[in-house]
């Protein structure tokens, strides 16, 4: 099942149309307060009601920092990050719709997920030199983020993959610095690091 914009239109009226997630559905979290319960059964639509994502190329969202759901969330909102599904998504949601979703997911454990990386993926990533860059600067001791920069490590192969090369083509511009960094690697380079860090 892949997100689409043909699947734009359902996800919006599903805004208002669906029904609050049972208790502990969600990843057995605690249920969520009543004025989002739509809105998280929303999102489970693409990035799973157990935490991990059901349709290719979503993030990982559950134990993401509260800082950088929010950023991404008024990002989607303002369309500094363009996406032809989330942004319509996010023009729905309020200040207080956003802040109670950043509070609740953030709250959750990080699911179980991992995907081994390969000792060719490891040489290679180490060959870049840009592991020091990324956890120095930004994204911390293994990859784990802080604040506002996401925690990568164990996220799915699929969004890092993408996610590295809608920088690597300027897709993103709302993150610059990360568009710098990785502008000058290979296809083969961006897949070597994202099993790297889907592995960690």
């Amino acid at each position: 099942m892949r997100c689409s914009n043909a699947f734009t239109p359902f996800v919006i009226a599903a805004l208002v149309a669906l029904d609050p997630l049972p208790a502990g559905a969600q990843n057995n979290a605690a249920p969520p307060p009543p004025g989002i319960a739509d809105k998280v059964q929303l999102c489970a639509t693409c990035h799973g009601a157990d935490g991990l994502p059901v349709v290719e190329k979503v993030p990982i969202i559950a134990g993401q920092h509260k800082s950088n759901l929010l950023t991404d969330l008024q990002d989607f909102r303002n369309g500094g990050r363009p996406s032809d599904l989330m942004g319509p998504i996010a023009k729905n949601l309020s200040r207080a719709d956003i802040q109670a979703l950043a509070a609740y997911f953030s709250a959750m454990p990080w699911p179980a997920y991992r995907d081994p990386s390969d000792a060719a993926s490891i040489t290679r990533v180490q060959a870049l030199d840009v592991v020091e860059k990324c956890t120095s600067s930004c994204h911390r001791e293994g990859f784990v983020g802080y604040a506002s920069t996401p925690r990568v490590a164990n996220q799915k192969l699929d969004y890092l993959i993408k996610t590295l090369s809608d920088f690597h083509d300027n897709k993103r511009p709302n993150m610059r610095s990360m568009t710098v960094l990785v502008r000058n690697l290979s296809d083969e380079d961006i897949a070597a690091m994202a099993h790297y860090l889907a592995g960690l």
